[in-house]
């Protein structure tokens, strides 16, 4: 089969013909680090890494691109707020947005371009736009794109520019029109120094879409494959991209991938709104990093997920069945070489990436490998295993990858210290079977049980587990 992909731009489900056989090019607008990220941030994270994970696994060679903004108004006003540099904001935020990309086992880009390391790219791109007539320089030192001049402008969003209001990212009184939008935006009083840098048309830094279009440009060409990003950022976003991008005469993204977006409540999570949840929050709680990552890939990357701590536990004990699985089989079989995936997994994945039906046959084959643990099939056992890990490889979700075993990361630091104390109670109740004990036996595993530890006797001794069966 071939994969086949929603494309917000033909509004339709298509198949991914990439430019060059074998090959993917994907840009995936990143965070504002203005702050540091939420759950919401890390669904797209997540989403986009299976994308990448099932390309890698059909065999394509993949470059992935995911860029930071790390100047912006967002940005700036903390500085003013919090009276530290604008860029040791955004640095620290970048460094906890890293940790959680890595404590979610999110592949790191091929490229992390950082707009502040592009602001040639950029004002090449704006001189090519004035020069062609479809961006002018305004008082002031900024620039903008003349919206009127580019008749496509809306077709991504679905949206008449006549219906539009005012772009909102610089004062109307320098512009012709109140829809064009900032590409550079001259230097202002009440602004810091080191955020601003020269350009012909003085100092000043770069407006955000014109950020992506450069970047995109620099690291995949003038045309790529796959654009990449939250359905919020369909307009104004993606739709000023096209319109800067394609009126410079660039080819740009031949699809365009839009995930929903995760809600708290009737609301997007968000920072404005003050209504968001982080990953720390959530280890803390006992959901661990690997959980989460199965609650935001379960659903289909276009279904919004209404945010419930209820729905978010229940994924944590449906993840732990599967781990039960593989702990069990591989005490039997060993952990055999995950290779093929089955043919209905395939075919989910290559349905513009249903994960939700991919997961049906993950546990489906679980049923299969269960009925082999019981009847003492070991082939039956190794061929479930295999292929229950193909599956979750590319889900990026197999208890036996390295990657979860990130110690100190999101309070995983305190893993050696719960390993030892839980080897520490179970040979006390090793040692009171020994001696027939059996009270004092039952008593241990009780009061583990009560601090969320579950242990299973096997053929090979005592396991155990964090959470509820």
């Amino acid at each position: 089969m071939t994969l086949r992909l929603y494309d917000t731009a033909t509004r339709s489900v298509r198949d991914f013909v990439p430019m060059t056989p074998g090959q993917a090019g994907i840009y995936l607008c990143g965070l504002t680090v203005q702050s540091s990220p939420h759950i919401g941030h890390l669904r797209s994270a997540v989403n986009y890494d299976v994308l990448r994970r099932w390309l890698l696994h059909t065999g394509f060679e993949v470059t992935f691109v995911r860029n930071v903004t790390d100047v912006d108004d967002k940005i700036l006003q903390k500085s003013q707020e919090q009276k530290r540099p604008f860029w040791a904001i955004a640095f620290e935020n970048r460094l906890l947005l890293d940790r959680d990309y890595r404590s979610l086992n999110v592949l790191p880009p091929t490229y992390e371009p950082l707009a502040t390391g592009h602001i040639t790219e950029m004002h090449a791109l704006i001189q090519s736009l004035i020069s062609s007539g479809n961006a002018y320089a305004a008082e002031g030192g900024d620039v903008y794109f003349d919206v009127s001049s580019f008749p496509e402008y809306g077709a991504l969003s679905g949206q008449k520019p006549s219906d539009m209001r005012s772009a909102g990212d610089a004062p109307d009184r320098h512009k012709k029109d109140a829809r064009d939008f900032a590409l550079w935006k001259g230097v202002k009083e009440t602004e810091p120094d080191d955020a601003t840098w020269p350009s012909p048309w003085g100092r000043g830094r770069p407006g955000w879409h014109i950020e992506c279009s450069a970047m995109a440009r620099r690291y995949l060409g003038d045309e790529f494959d796959i654009h990449g990003g939250g359905l919020d950022l369909t307009f104004p976003h993606h739709e000023n991209e096209i319109a800067q991008s394609k009126a410079a005469g660039l080819g740009f993204a031949r699809y365009w991938v839009h995930h929903a977006l995760l809600n708290l409540g009737e609301s997007k999570m968000s920072k404005s709104l003050g209504n968001v949840i982080d990953l720390d929050s959530l280890v803390e709680s006992g959901i661990r990093p690997v959980e989460v990552r199965y609650y935001l890939a379960s659903p289909h990357y276009r279904s919004r997920i209404d945010y419930s701590e209820e729905a978010l536990r229940e994924a944590a004990v449906a993840y732990r069945r599967i781990e039960g699985f593989v702990q069990r089989s591989v005490e039997v079989v060993g952990p055999g070489r995950p290779k093929t995936v089955p043919p209905a997994f395939a075919d989910a994945m290559h349905d513009d990436l249903n994960t939700s039906a991919a997961l049906a046959v993950v546990h489906d084959t679980i049923r299969e490998g269960n009925t082999a643990l019981a009847a003492g099939d070991e082939a039956g056992i190794r061929g479930a295993l295999t292929a229950v890990r193909a599956m979750l490889g590319v889900l990026g979700i197999d208890p036996l990858d390295p990657a979860w075993d990130n110690s100190g990361e999101n309070g995983n630091d305190l893993k050696p210290v719960v390993d030892g104390l839980v080897a520490l109670a179970l040979e006390q109740r090793a040692q009171a079977r020994a001696r027939k004990d059996w009270a004092a036996a039952d008593s241990v595993r009780d009061q583990l049980k009560n601090a969320g530890i579950q242990v299973e006797d096997t053929p090979t001794g005592p396991r155990w587990t964090v959470g509820e069966h």
